[in-house]
């Protein structure tokens, strides 16, 4: 099967400079933000060599947008946007699915997705290794997947695990230690 042609716009959030491409599918890569509009598009084309720069359609502008409004803070739900996860194993495209039903501000673990999908916990590494290759960050929400004991755990993209935390704080989830509770002295 021929493989469909693919165009890529790149564009600046209070994040830093993201790309998103797609077809005539739907959005097959998205980059997460980086501090310039040249380090974004090498990241790009590196993934997608063959696509094209060019202008959003309707539907990804308006994708554009929510990633806009999503890195200003604005609670944002990415489950209806349409993607082609052609070429990714189906397993992956299993936990890419599930994971998806992970709303704004909610976590889940490696082990818990892995379950879900009836696997066993071994299977966490493999979910493991689908957070790895997501090809489309923040809206496939692999930010939203820790480590068992609610750890951080890994994140490929841009500025790491602190892209992660950043990523998550947006959405109201604080991670580390509990706040110390005020003990009584009462004896």
């Amino acid at each position: 099967m021929a493989e469909r042609a693919q165009t890529y716009h790149i564009f600046e959030t209070a994040g830093g400079w993201c790309g998103i491409a797609w077809n005539d599918v739907g959005v097959t890569r998205f980059q997460l933000p980086t501090r310039s509009l040249d380090a974004t598009e090498r990241n790009m084309l590196r993934r997608v060599p063959s696509a094209e720069r060019g202008m959003p359609t309707p539907a990804i502008a308006e994708t554009i947008a929510a990633v806009k409004r999503y890195f200003d803070g604005e609670t944002i739900d990415f489950s209806n946007v349409q993607l082609d996860l052609e070429g990714q194993e189906d397993f992956f495209r299993q936990i890419y699915t599930a994971l998806r039903r992970v709303g704004w501000g909610r976590t889940t673990t490696y082990g818990t997705l892995a379950r879900e999908l009836g696997a066993g916990p071994q299977a966490a590494r493999d979910v493991g290794q689908a957070m790895a290759k997501n090809p489309i960050p923040l809206i496939i929400p692999c930010h939203r997947v820790l480590a068992a004991g609610g750890k951080v755990g890994g994140f490929s993209a841009p500025g790491g695990a602190t892209a992660k935390v950043h990523m998550l704080e947006l959405e109201g989830v604080r991670l580390g230690p509990p706040e110390p509770t005020q003990q009584s002295l009462l004896l």
